[in-house]
């Protein structure tokens, strides 16, 4: 079975005719770095059908507002987008963001303007006044053995959508971490400037209702889409070319082209616009269960969690 047949075969396992009638898919890797340019930010593109997908300016070192520059202004039509970072923090468990602050915000878009005014004068959208604000800085664990008396032990809160991926076999640490390799917090906090900035110019679900036509952004797990393709759970990051054309099939996509380099960001992002390229046709996952009408306004979901 070619790229093309095991793409039409997941459509008719997800219902027969797509639900969604996106004509690109984009997956973009973030990083919550210090400094203007990040290598860690990689854009990958692909059209509907079975085509690999490619970088997009392959050759080039991001910033953060390059990357708020070509969502706003260069973006294909219909196109589903993937940012990989936590759109939010958790909030259920609570039913605040931050327990005895009294400026936290009711639901995620208060929670990035607030972060946004805090941070105004840090530059490249980073997020260092954010969490070294007092009332806030309680909620973190920070570098230099810096944590927050509120900071919660055993790792730290976690949203709804976080508790199910780990149902899923993840391993999702608290947005509200900012140390480790592995840690999403920087990233989270800088895309909460990002989103801020793109306010009504396109919808982010499940903040906003899936339009009927036009582009959206998501919040993704590129290490889902990993497994998604065949990876093993906790050894998700594919550094060889083979590898990655491994995956891409299993996510019904043709060989990917020729790579500078194949770091764990290029291969992050194509291999995960490819899963949202398949990702998409699935109905149950713009519809996941636990995901209530107010989860869907405080803390988000990740695309993709069931």
């Amino acid at each position: 079975m070619g790229p093309g047949e095991k793409a039409a075969a997941a459509s008719r396992r997800h219902g027969g005719a797509p639900l969604i009638r996106f004509g690109h898919f984009a997956a973009i890797d973030w990083s919550g770095a210090v400094g203007e340019r990040q290598r860690g930010i990689a854009v990958a593109l692909c059209e509907a059908g079975d085509h690999a997908p490619t970088l997009v300016r392959p050759d080039h070192i991001w910033s953060r507002q390059d990357v708020l520059d070509w969502l706003l202004a260069e973006l294909p039509p219909s196109t589903l987008v993937g940012l990989d970072l936590g759109m939010s923090l958790p909030f259920a468990d609570f039913d605040v963001f931050f327990p005895g602050w009294v400026e936290s915000p009711g639901d995620a878009r208060g929670l990035w303007e607030l972060v946004d005014r805090i941070a105004a004068n840090d530059p490249h959208l980073a997020a260092t006044s954010f969490v070294d604000h007092p009332d806030a800085a309680r909620h973190f664990r920070r570098h230099g053995g810096r944590c927050g008396d509120l900071f919660q032990s055993g790792g730290g809160r976690l949203r709804v959508t976080e508790h199910k991926q780990r149902e899923q076999g993840l391993n999702p640490y608290s947005n509200l971490n900012l140390i480790g390799a592995a840690q999403v917090g920087k990233s989270s906090l800088t895309g909460m400037r990002l989103l801020q900035r793109i306010g009504d110019s396109l919808p982010i679900w499940p903040f906003d209702s899936l339009p009927e036509s036009g582009s959206v952004l998501v919040e993704i797990y590129t290490a889902l889409a990993a497994v998604s393709a065949g990876r093993p759970k906790g050894r998700s990051k594919i550094r060889d070319a083979a590898m990655l054309d491994l995956a891409l099939d299993r996510l019904g996509s043709h060989a990917h082209g020729s790579l500078a380099r194949h770091d764990d960001h290029a291969t992050d992002a194509i291999l995960t616009a490819a899963w949202l390229r398949m990702a998409a046709f699935d109905r149950a996952l713009w519809h996941p269960a636990a995901m209530t009408p107010a989860i869907a306004q405080t803390e988000g979901w990740t695309f993709g969690v069931r």
